[in-house]
């Protein structure tokens, strides 16, 4: 008689032997543990002031009451009212934004011509001098973007503004309004910043494009005029969009220049308009302007990313040989050279110069008029904000170690989070956690500096729960430069983990190393390359960045960059000047080190 016997279910394990067996998991693989405090750690730094700014938009803030019929903290339509429907709303946005549409094209136009014709020169001739024009011309995009705009006020500023008068107003010639402010030398300066962006997107993009297909038209009887239109423009319609779309989105959230050319003709831009309702305690109207610079921003780099996907399709293949061969120019080459030593001159050499020179005189430009006193006087004449040289007195020392420690901190937090973000992206188990964190870090990279400032000022300027108000304090500072150059720290982290296999680690876990251990012995060892990049280049962005920071710094805590805009609104235009030269000083030497470490340069591959 067969006996059926029932088999019980297989008993599970205690909840304590569980749990003590995820806790030793977690001990020896902490990557789920790490992925969910980045989560939070991005969400509250990068999702949340986003999300406060917009808040701010739709809830009324005190001191609007009276105006607005509702009581502080209700939701509301005012502010929209105020900034698209009101009688006041052309100066708040309508203007600035058309003012900010005729900057952004001209500028675009003008990068494009002056980068897209040295880059042919540079990829498709033999110009003499090749490599050394492809590092000279890329030297413009090192210098603080307002460096230009202090060469143009100190070469063309009339009596409008107080100070020193310009060059040509000490030497008799009246220099009209709109050569000296407005949208001219707004789009001229900027241009002569963003050309190298161009220079270098275009400059690879040309010579990735396989010669002989040119070759090959040109056999079959088209002229070079077809050959252009036919083979060359489309080949290239993938740079070109993203050069475009790139530096529009650049100039949208630039502070610095539209500032400092735009004040005095009261010409405003989005961005400047932003900073005087922060300025006039305006949050309701800076949040909608805030949100507004983030919407556009956002679509420009979506815009860019569609566009990309679609001309994927003009793809070349071709040997190198092939690709490499130049135009000769034969008469014409020396004539190319001098050309391409003029745009250096013009963008370099020019506004440094002329900024030098504004510091060693009294009288601007006017060599008879030599001092050192701007640099190393004790007492200036007439100075009242900023008595004495630049040298001198303890405001810039204090900038530079300010901007130093600031940068410094913010750079070396940004690498560590970087490779973090990048190990639990490529190690991770969790796909959502993984993806998150991908788009999160990336997230700032769409915002404009200048808004999403605007956006972390909405959210930590008052205590909120157990975080304290952090307005006015180094802390917020470093936390804001170190989030809005996550971008490109997460970017190389995830690169780095991408192509380190898993076989070291598992072979030190096998030999019983824990993952401090592991990450402290091989990964970051092994991965001091991506975390040298992910330490200098925002080092580099941060030592001349002001859009993120005019809104965030206080007296106690001014940088070399706040500092300088400062000594413009006092008037001390050689003073200002100064401080930008010791600001592009040390970005240039930074620059070069970064270079060096690295063994790449801005220009590699445009110079033969």
């Amino acid at each position: 008689m067969a006996v059926t016997t029932r088999t019980q279910p297989p008993r599970r394990p205690p909840r304590r032997r569980r749990l003590l067996y995820r806790l030793r998991v977690l001990r020896h693989d902490p990557t789920a543990l790490l992925g969910l405090v980045l989560v939070v750690l991005l969400a509250y730094l990068v999702v949340a002031p986003l999300v406060a700014v917009l808040s701010d938009a739709f809830r009324l803030q005190y001191g609007d009451e009276v105006h607005a019929g509702q009581q502080p903290g209700e939701w509301t339509g005012y502010y929209l009212w105020r900034v698209f429907r009101s009688p006041i709303s052309g100066l708040l946005f309508w203007e600035p934004l058309v003012n900010t549409i005729v900057v952004a094209v001209g500028t675009t136009l003008f990068a494009l011509l002056l980068g897209g014709g040295t880059a042919w020169l540079l990829t498709r001739t033999n110009v003499p001098g090749r490599g050394w024009l492809a590092g000279a011309l890329v030297i413009p995009y090192m210098l603080p973007s307002w460096t230009f705009s202090l060469a143009w006020l100190t070469l063309f500023k009339n009596e409008r503004s107080g100070g020193q008068p310009g060059f040509l107003q000490a030497q008799g010639v009246r220099t009209p309004d709109w050569l000296a402010y407005g949208a001219l030398p707004i789009i001229v300066t900027l241009g002569l910043h963003y050309y190298p962006f161009v220079l270098l997107l275009v400059g690879n993009a040309l010579r990735r494009i396989d010669a002989q297909l040119e070759d090959s038209a040109r056999v079959l009887g088209a002229p070079r005029r077809t050959v252009v239109r036919r083979i060359v423009a489309p080949l290239m319609l993938p740079a070109l969009s993203s050069a475009v779309l790139l530096v529009v989105g650049r100039v949208l959230g630039t502070f610095g220049t539209p500032y400092v050319l735009g004040l005095p003709a009261d010409y405003r831009v989005l961005s400047t308009g932003l900073f005087q309702s922060i300025r006039d305690r305006g949050t309701g109207v800076a949040s909608v302007l805030a949100t507004v610079i983030v919407v556009i921003g956002v679509l420009i780099v979506f815009t860019d990313m569609r566009l990309v996907r679609e001309h994927r399709r003009f793809v070349t293949v071709g040997g190198k040989g092939a690709m490499d061969r130049l135009g000769d120019l034969r008469r014409r080459r020396w004539p190319a050279f001098a050309l391409g030593l003029l745009v250096f001159a013009v963008s370099v050499l020019v506004p440094v110069l002329t900024l030098l020179l504004s510091t060693l005189t009294r009288t601007p430009l006017d060599l008879s008029t030599l001092t050192l006193d701007y640099w190393l006087a004790e007492r200036l004449p007439g100075a009242v904000g900023f008595p004495h040289g630049v040298l001198r007195g303890p405001e810039l020392w204090e900038a530079a170690w300010n901007s130093l420690r600031v940068v410094g901190v913010a750079a070396l937090i940004c690498a560590v989070v970087g490779l973090l973000i990048g190990y639990v992206v490529v190690r991770g188990t969790a796909p959502r956690i993984g993806g998150f964190l991908r788009q999160v870090s990336f997230l700032p990279y769409l915002v404009p500096g200048i808004a999403f400032a605007a956006a972390s000022l909405s959210l930590f300027a008052v205590a909120r729960g157990p975080v304290p108000a952090l307005y006015g304090t180094t802390f917020l500072l470093i936390l804001v430069m170190a989030v809005t150059h996550l971008p490109y720290s997460s970017r190389s982290g995830i690169a780095a983990m991408t192509q380190l296999g898993r076989e070291p680690e598992e072979a030190a876990q096998i030999a019983g190393a824990s993952w401090w251990q592991r990450m402290r012995r091989i990964v970051f060892p092994i991965q001091k390359g991506a975390l040298v990049t992910g330490i200098t280049l925002p080092f580099v962005s941060g030592l001349k960045e002001l859009s993120i920071v005019i809104m965030l710094t206080t007296t106690g805590t001014e940088l070399l960059t706040t500092l300088s805009i400062g000594l413009v609104d006092y008037g001390y235009t050689q003073l200002a000047n100064a401080v930008v030269l010791v600001i592009a000083l040390l970005s240039f030497t930074m620059t070069s080190l970064t270079q060096r470490l690295t063994k790449s340069g801005l220009a590699s591959g445009l110079g033969g």
